[in-house]
């Protein structure tokens, strides 16, 4: 028998079986991610197809699966190449997708002052570095912050009839109420009037093929934070709190409003959860200690990543040039695109939108 009738696309697949992809814990088989395997004689060509952006990443593990093929006896030239996909995936029954919008993940606390909109914006930047178009959303019409943590000035482009531009910041799109208004300008505005304007604010945005939407929820769980949860196509929700009883009890409260209403909750991200001195390096759990993994062991979901407490993300982000892009190497930065990986691998193992491939159907009279 010769070589080349020894090494099959079984063979592949039996050696890639033990090959495990470091980010996901499974094997590059059982995660379907091998594909379009060619065999000509003992040469080998093969793809790599990821289900979350890992631009970074992708020549190390590219890498890791031509040293797993390398021990096959009489393998010739091996020809990997690893990419990433993003698709859409399900959504709340009966709640139609927004044009140009893969995935919506809403960024929620329940609560306010526990650092959700800095963790939004550097978990939509961290994103966008591993090579996914992303877009950022700010949802709180009363108090947006979006506009200076990204240091966008000016407004949007509007065109009549056709909606409204995202502005681009750091390589992402962004849209808030506070780039059509004047900053200093109070909403004295009623809930039904805020729900309305932030659905308006979220429709007509002409969102340009984004992988994923970021929405930098209100705080609290009531009439606007419900509306959300229930007309917006949300395919997983993120909870941010720090590790202190008082945030955990209305972090818990928006997790529960999530599961009623059918958002999968993608994982907890507790902040603040250590103080480290600026000037000696001491560390200190200010806040108190493991309230988010306490919270992510009662509810059965990932803790997806812990955050200091750190002076320099808060100048960072105040400066509109937030950690992810203004330290990009550095350690904190490294935690935020652990979280963003984490996430992202939550979600592509859920299930797929096939609404896209369902027929049309329309009914004539003949």
């Amino acid at each position: 028998m010769t070589i080349s009738a020894q090494i099959t696309e079984q063979t592949i697949q039996d050696a890639l079986r033990i090959v495990i992809d470091p980010n996901t814990g499974r094997d590059f088989v059982s995660s379907r991610c091998v594909k379009n395997i060619r065999v000509s004689g003992p040469d080998v060509a093969l793809d790599v197809a990821l289900g979350y952006p890992a631009k970074r990443q992708l020549e190390s593990l590219r890498a890791l699966v031509v040293a797993g093929l390398q021990g096959i006896p009489g393998i010739g030239e091996i020809t990997a190449n690893a990419y990433s996909t993003v698709v859409a995936h399900a959504v709340q029954r009966g709640v139609k997708l927004i044009p140009g919008v893969k995935n919506i993940i809403a960024v929620a606390s329940g609560k306010g002052g526990v650092g959700k909109s800095t963790t939004a914006v550097n978990l939509a930047l961290a994103l966008m570095m591993e090579g996914a178009t992303v877009g950022i959303l700010d949802a709180d019409i009363y108090g947006p912050s979006l506009p200076q943590m990204l240091g966008i000035h000016g407004q949007p482009d509007a065109v009549e009839g056709q909606g409204i531009s995202p502005m681009m910041a750091h390589g992402i799109q962004a849209m808030s109420i506070g780039l059509l208004i004047d900053p200093e300008q109070p909403m004295v505005w009623r809930g039904p009037m805020v729900t309305q304007a932030l659905m308006q604010l979220l429709n007509e945005t002409r969102w340009q093929e984004v992988d994923y939407l970021i929405i930098d929820m209100p705080p609290g769980t009531g009439d606007i934070q419900l509306t959300l949860a229930q007309q917006v196509p949300v395919t997983g929700a993120v909870i941010v709190t720090t590790p202190q009883d008082i945030a955990l009890l209305d972090a818990r409260k928006g997790l529960k409003m999530f599961q009623k209403v059918g958002v999968p909750i993608l994982g907890v991200v507790e902040n603040m959860s250590i103080h480290i001195c600026s000037q000696c390096g001491h560390e200190e759990p200010v806040f108190g200690m493991g309230g988010g993994d306490r919270m992510a062991k009662d509810y059965d979901i990932e803790l997806l990543g812990a955050l200091p407490l750190d002076i320099a993300i808060r100048e960072q982000t105040d400066s509109g040039r937030p950690t992810v892009v203004a330290e990009p190497d550095g350690r904190i930065a490294a935690i935020y695109a652990t979280i963003a990986r984490r996430l992202a691998i939550k979600m592509a193992e859920q299930a797929q939108d096939q609404t896209s491939k369902f027929p049309k159907i329309v009914i004539q009279n003949t």
